[in-house]
C-alpha cells in the first residue's frame, strides 16, 4: 500500500462453536493509522461488506496513539462508550502499541453477550482476530 492510498477491507470470521457468533471486521487503512470496526455478523459470509453499514459505529469507540517510549502506556481516549464497560479503550491501546500506528477502534458487541459470561471470551477473540488481520495488512505485498 502506498503512503497516499486509503484501503478498506472487510473480513468474515466464522463462529468458533455453536454458542459463539460470527464476527465481521471492516478495516480502513490510512497513512500511519487504522480505523477498525468489529461486530457481530448475522447472515452469510458474502454479506460481510455490508456488516459495518448495518452496525453501530459508536457503540464502543476509542482512539489510541503509539507511545513514544516503549515503557509508557499508549495515550488514548474513549470517543464514545457504553455505561457498562470500556472495552475498546484498552484494546485500542494494545493494538497501537503493537503496530506502532494510530488506532481508531469501534466495537459493536451486543450487551447480551457481554453480560452472559461470554464477554471476556468474545473480546479476546475480537482482539486476536484484529491482530491477525492487521498482521496480514502489514505484510509486504508480492509484486
Amino acid at each position: 500500500m502506498s503512503a497516499s492510498t486509503v484501503n478498506v477491507s472487510s473480513h468474515f470470521i466464522p463462529p468458533l462453536n455453536s454458542s459463539s457468533p460470527a464476527l465481521a471486521f471492516q478495516v480502513t487503512s490510512l497513512v500511519d493509522s487504522y480505523m477498525i470496526w468489529a461486530g457481530i455478523m448475522e447472515g452469510h459470509a458474502e454479506d460481510v461488506h455490508n456488516a459495518a453499514s448495518h452496525g453501530r459505529l459508536t457503540q464502543e469507540w476509542a482512539c489510541a496513539m503509539p507511545s513514544l517510549k516503549a515503557s509508557s502506556p499508549s495515550p488514548a481516549t474513549s470517543l464514545f462508550r457504553t455505561s457498562s464497560a470500556d472495552v475498546a479503550l484498552p484494546m485500542a491501546q494494545r493494538l497501537a502499541r503493537r503496530f506502532k500506528k494510530q488506532i481508531f477502534l469501534s466495537l459493536d458487541l451486543p450487551p447480551a453477550f457481554m453480560t452472559m459470561g461470554e464477554g471476556m471470551r468474545l473480546t479476546l477473540e475480537v482482539e486476536k482476530r484484529a491482530v491477525e488481520i492487521l498482521k496480514k495488512l502489514e505484510a509486504p505485498q508480492a509484486p
